[in-house]
């Protein structure tokens, strides 16, 4: 009940949203969500800590561009090319690291991505090189629906992002879910009872891949543009900070840690200019540079006095919380 409540709670807030915030920087926060969330599927419930999901996010985020804007394809097809290359390229990596453990695995899948991103750096014509890939046109949806209207954009992703949200809940629910949860507790075990768990690792990685795909699909649609940023290592490392601050192992955890973490990064700076406007101190001009600053001590706070993120930790001091099912 208290989740149902929870859930229809956030859905108004996210229907409201648009009309009191600003719809672009909104659904910009929805894309990096179900980034996190896609994550999240990963390395919550599967156990597996990759480094190179920025190699998803963003070459979904070329491939939809060139779609969009070189060959002349509808958004509709332009995403579906992004999640196509977020899970080919999952796969190829994901059968290269797979069948390591543990931090080799990890080395393996930041390898990669390292690739990918150097890869991005050279193909200047795919990619723009240095200078992005610009101006990609939003297009309309079905053909009628003008993206180019921010509500209208904002209520797509918001769709986009809760149909995936839905998938995820239905893949953690399901017999293959409660594989990968097995996996995670003790793979030993659900290798003796005869499950090929190198498979299911698999499956579960491309799927993964697949969503981070669609969000950078998304964000790149969101923003019009798409930069080497977006498939740098540092991106990997920002969505592994989102998922433990929000809660990893939580469905709610890592929209809550996206929406902090990319709040911080871009409005931090307007509140250091609002600040030093109105007190005089000059010191709070220089407050946006410390955004990776305050993250990290965010992080270690986490660390330290969060163990489970804030969605973790609150769910743990619920009533019977810890045999509640992660919210």
């Amino acid at each position: 009940m208290h989740k149902k409540i929870a859930y229809t709670l956030a859905l108004l807030v996210a229907l409201l949203a648009p009309f009191i915030g600003y719809p672009v920087f909104l659904a910009k926060l929805l894309c990096f969500s179900l980034f996190a969330c896609a994550f999240n599927l990963l390395i919550g419930y599967t156990g597996l800590l990759s480094f190179g999901h920025a190699a998803f996010f963003g070459a979904a985020g070329y491939v939809a561009g060139n779609a969009m804007k070189v060959w002349g394809w509808p958004v509709e097809l332009g995403l579906l090319a992004g999640v196509a290359a977020g899970a080919l390229i999952g796969l190829v990596m994901g059968a290269l690291a797979i069948r390591r453990q543990g931090i080799y695995f990890s080395m393996i899948t930041l390898a990669l991505a390292q690739m990918v991103y150097f890869g991005a750096l050279r193909a200047g014509e795919f990619t723009g090189g240095e200078d992005g890939l610009q101006g990609v046109p939003r297009g309309k949806l079905f053909g009628s629906i003008d993206l180019g209207n921010d509500v209208a954009l904002y209520f797509f992703v918001l769709a986009v992002c809760i149909l995936a949200f839905m998938l995820i809940v239905r893949t953690i629910h399901s017999p293959f879910g409660q594989v990968l949860k097995a996996i995670k507790e003790n793979e030993p075990r659900a290798i003796s009872l005869g499950y090929d768990v190198d498979r299911y690792k698999l499956l579960a990685f491309v799927l993964s891949a697949a969503l981070a795909g669609l969000a950078g699909a998304s964000n790149m649609l969101v923003q019009g543009f798409e930069t080497l940023t977006d498939v740098h290592w540092s991106m990997s490392g920002l969505v592994i900070l989102m998922t433990l601050v929000g809660g990893m192992g939580t469905l709610a955890g890592p929209v809550l840690g996206a929406i902090i973490i990319i709040a911080l990064e871009n409005k931090l700076g307007d509140l250091g200019i609002a600040l030093a406007s109105r007190s005089g101190i000059e010191w709070f001009n220089t407050l946006g540079e410390a955004v990776s600053m305050v993250t990290g001590l965010i992080f270690i706070a986490c660390v330290l006095l969060f163990r489970r993120g804030i969605v973790g930790e609150i769910i743990a001091r619920l009533p019977n919380g810890n045999n509640k099912k992660a919210a």
